[in-house]
């Protein structure tokens, strides 16, 4: 699988490049850049790694080296700053993404081609894309609460004292201030959370309360995130490449899920290699529906700004 990464010279662009080779099931990473030198020192910097890593291939390139890939990743786009909420971005990044998309528009991707959203706010680009990319719902996928999902478990992990991929919780919503905590369904190897030893609601209040401020944390310490985003974007990639049909809270159009509708958010989805393949109406507290209706709420609050 041939895969592009839109912002391949920057932080987040180069952290999925890096898991891609150490983890990853693709055989070629084509990186672009508004920074051409750094996308060229990226892709050289990924090569002299071959001997010890996954055979994947790496260059840089333009827009039409892009032709037949099967993938592409757009992670370009201005950092948030701390005080700044991931919405707050929407007036500052519309603009170059949807510029972004309109260079899409002349590359002849492959037929089945995909498109991954992580640029923030990645829900509202998510929904540009669909709405303008000219692919099918289904093959515009965003990371959504990947990543938020991936901090919460690990952050489980610490306070419980066990490891983090035996614990099974989710985040849903907006990847943003409106996210959700889906406490009603979250196990230790299959233990209900609430059962477990350690377990208490301000506790888990506090663990809730730390993953919705990591990003901002991590802006603030070391100027952005990256190696747990580009881990999560791997598991993304990896469930479409090998076709695992693996759910994940990955952002999407929503066609009635939980009553909501015309928006791009973040359910259980199964991914395989044509993308998203369903969504999974799962159980909910009537806490956490209300919860999830109201993260869609505010989201399409900035879709009617946006979209005019």
């Amino acid at each position: 699988m041939k895969v592009g990464i839109v912002g391949g010279g920057g932080r987040v662009g180069s952290n999925a490049a890096f898991a891609l080779q150490l983890i990853g099931a693709v055989s070629e990473v084509l990186l672009l850049d508004v920074n051409r030198d750094a996308a060229e020192g990226e892709a050289l910097d990924l090569r002299h790694g071959a001997a010890y890593s996954q055979p994947v291939r790496f260059r840089a390139g333009d827009y039409a080296d892009l032709n037949g890939a099967h993938m592409v990743i757009i992670t370009a786009g201005l950092r948030r700053r701390p005080d700044e909420s991931r919405l707050e971005l929407i007036n500052r990044n519309v603009g170059l993404f949807r510029e972004i998309l309109g260079n899409l528009k002349g590359v002849a991707l492959a037929d089945d081609a995909i498109i991954l959203v992580v640029s923030n706010p990645v829900d509202i680009l998510t929904y540009l894309a669909v709405k303008e990319s000219g692919l099918p719902a289904e093959r515009v996928i965003g990371l959504g609460t990947v990543l938020d999902t991936c901090r919460f478990r690990s952050f489980l992990a610490e306070h419980f004292g066990v490891a983090a991929t035996d614990v099974d919780a989710l985040i849903l919503g907006e990847h943003g201030d409106s996210m959700v905590p889906i406490w009603s369904c979250a196990t230790i190897a299959g233990v209900p959370l609430k059962d477990y030893p350690g377990y208490s609601k301000e506790a888990m209040d506090a663990v809730f309360e730390r993953t919705k401020n990591s990003g901002a944390e991590a802006i603030r310490l070391k100027g952005g995130a990256g190696y747990a985003v580009g881990v999560s974007i791997a598991q993304v990639v990896n469930a479409i490449a090998l076709d695992k049909h693996q759910v994940l809270p990955v952002s999407t159009l929503q066609t009635g899920a939980l009553g909501i509708s015309d928006v791009c958010f973040s359910l259980p989805t199964r991914v395989g290699r044509k993308g998203v393949e369903a969504v999974i109406e799962i159980g909910v507290s009537d806490e956490e529906r209300a919860a999830l209706q109201t993260s869609a709420s505010v989201l399409k609050e900035t879709l009617q700004k946006v979209m005019g």
